[in-house]
Parts: structure tokens; C-alpha cells; sequence
């Protein structure tokens, strides 16, 4: 393995490290202090709480055609960490951000279920990657502005769905510098299929604050693949109890009862639901009984069907004691 001088030192001596790291700390202070920076945090608040982009000009202008206000604000913020990384690669900028074989993103700009971002996505990564064999729906809209490089890519909507599946309509794109776009994340999906060199995006995102499932259909057919809460808060939740479920943990029966019966994502209440009754028959199907009699539960006619099924299947459950509501 081959170390670099540089790298061997700060085996003995982390102090360029910590002062590379120290510097860019102060950086991204001094960013989001800014005229610039704390005009986008402003904009990202009320952006996230519904505002319309239109009525948020510091958005409006990075999402309209021919304005250059997206690349002047991508190379300010570039520049602002490309000369302390240039001279102390070891740093690392003290942002949000994501990095795989194909993909960077930094986070500019967040608040609540909304985001701006930067992202590159490289073409000869982009090659090494197998074709999408699926495309995820997630409840939202998205705004992009291509900034630099170009690129092959496929609008795939959701035209409707069925008890067979999902109709999926496809439609072939050529991305260009300049080039502004806006979807409707819960029916349209961009795939990047390929491009030349290096494609440079502005990204602007907003998702449902509660409530939102995320759907993946395969292209081929239609059929669905996945489904899950859209909301990182709510999946999480839900990873949670199916990991309770799976480790067979029945003293968290009631917690799992509770988390159905409360407000939230039909997703998550319904994730917990279904761990409950197994952890618990007694506790779940007393849940489950309960929230088939709430008139505008949204997981109302979903809980008498599974009801009426459990029934069907195990008699003896009618006389199962409710738990106490």
C-alpha cells in the first residue's frame, strides 16, 4: 500500500489536520452568515413550510431559464472551499454531503423536508453502473438546473395505477447546459442513463412533511417492487419496528399498538401494526379492531379487511379481551 508522505506525518502529528478541518469549520460559518448564505436559509425556511417558489425570489431567480444567478452562486460557494481543500486535501467541508462511484452531492441549504443541493454525477462512473431496472415515486416536486455537461436521460411517469400494477410512460430527454426543469416527484422520475463527461445539476427539493410513501415499479412491467415511508423520520420508525419484530422483542407490543393507533404515516402505523399482532395476538388485534371503527382513519377499510380475514382464518380471535384504548 502505497502512503503518501503527507498522510504518514499525521500519524505523529494530527495538528495540519485539525487546523484544515478548523479553517473550513470557519468557512462554513462565514458562509452561512453571509448576505448570500443566510438569504438562502430564509428562503429554504419558508420554502419548506409550502411557500410557493415563485413568491421566494432568491429561489425563483436560480430556476429561471437564462439567468446566471445558479452558476454565480455554485462558483461563490465552490471557490469559498476549493482553495483550503487545494492546499489541505486532508479537510473535509463541514456540510452535508454524499459521495459513491458515479455521485457527489453537498447540501447548500436544508430546512425541515426541503433541500438545495449541488450535484455531479460523473459519466465514466455513471458507464459502471448497471442500467435502472426501476423507478422510486416519492410524494413532492423537484426543480433542476443543469449547470455544466450534458446528458442522456429518460422521463418515466406514472400514468396510473391498478391492482396489476402501474402503466408507465417513457420519454427520452437530452440534458444541456442552462437547461431548467421541474417534476412532480410523486408521478415523474428523471433517469440519468449516460453522459460524456461530467454533468454539474442545482437541485431543489421539497417532500411531505408526514404521511408521504415512497413506490417503486419495475420498468419491464409495472409491477411494484418496493414501498416505503418517503419520510426519513417515519422510515425510520418503521425500520424500528420491523427490527423489534424481527428480534421477537413482545414487551414492545404495547409501544408497537400505540404507534398505529397515533397520527402519522398509513406506512409506518401500519409497519407497526403488523409487528404487533405478531409479537402480540391479543394486543394487535385489539389495535387493529380499533382502528377499523374510526370513520376517517385513512388505514380504516385496510384494518377491516385484515380484520375480517383474521376472522375468517382463527374464529377464536372474536373473543379475544380487548386492551384498554
Amino acid at each position: 500500500m502505497l502512503i503518501r508522505p503527507e498522510l504518514q506525518a499525521l500519524r505523529s502529528d494530527d495538528t495540519p489536520q485539525r487546523q484544515a478541518q478548523a479553517d473550513l469549520q470557519l468557512l462554513a460559518a462565514d458562509w452561512r452568515a453571509s448576505r448570500l448564505g443566510t438569504g438562502l436559509d430564509q428562503a429554504m425556511v419558508a420554502y419548506a413550510r409550502g411557500e410557493l417558489l415563485k413568491h421566494l425570489p432568491p429561489f425563483a431567480r436560480l430556476f429561471t431559464p437564462g439567468d446566471a444567478s445558479a452558476l454565480r452562486l455554485s462558483r461563490e460557494f465552490v471557490d469559498r472551499f476549493a482553495a483550503v481543500l487545494a492546499a489541505k486535501p486532508w479537510g473535509q467541508v463541514p456540510l452535508p454531503c454524499k459521495l459513491d462511484d458515479s455521485t457527489a452531492t453537498i447540501v447548500l441549504a436544508a430546512a425541515g423536508n426541503a433541500a438545495l443541493v449541488l450535484q455531479a454525477i460523473d459519466g465514466t462512473g455513471l458507464k459502471r453502473r448497471p442500467a435502472a431496472l426501476t423507478a422510486s415515486f416519492s410524494p413532492g416536486e423537484t426543480h433542476d438546473h443543469v449547470l455544466a455537461g450534458s446528458a442522456q436521460a429518460r422521463l418515466i411517469e406514472l400514468v396510473s395505477e391498478g391492482a396489476q400494477g402501474a402503466e408507465l410512460a417513457e420519454t427520452q430527454l437530452d440534458l444541456g447546459e442552462g437547461q431548467v426543469t421541474q417534476r412532480d416527484s410523486s408521478r415523474q422520475v428523471l433517469l440519468i442513463d449516460a453522459a460524456p463527461t461530467t454533468l454539474v445539476t442545482l437541485k431543489l427539493q421539497r417532500r411531505p412533511a408526514l404521511g408521504s410513501v415512497t413506490r417503486e415499479f419495475t420498468l419491464a412491467d409495472g409491477t411494484l417492487a418496493h414501498q416505503a415511508s418517503a419520510n426519513a423520520r417515519e422510515s425510520r420508525f418503521e425500520l424500528a419496528a420491523a427490527l423489534l419484530g424481527r428480534m421477537g422483542r413482545s414487551d414492545a407490543a404495547p409501544l408497537l399498538a400505540a404507534m398505529a393507533e397515533e397520527q402519522g404515516g398509513t406506512s409506518q402505523r401500519w409497519q407497526s401494526l403488523k409487528e404487533c399482532l405478531g409479537l402480540d395476538t391479543a394486543a394487535g388485534f385489539a389495535a387493529l379492531d380499533r382502528i377499523s371503527q374510526r370513520e376517517r382513519d385513512p388505514l380504516a377499510a385496510p384494518a377491516q379487511a385484515l380484520r375480517a380475514q383474521l376472522l375468517g382464518t382463527y374464529p377464536q380471535l372474536a373473543g379475544a379481551s380487548p386492551c384498554p384504548a
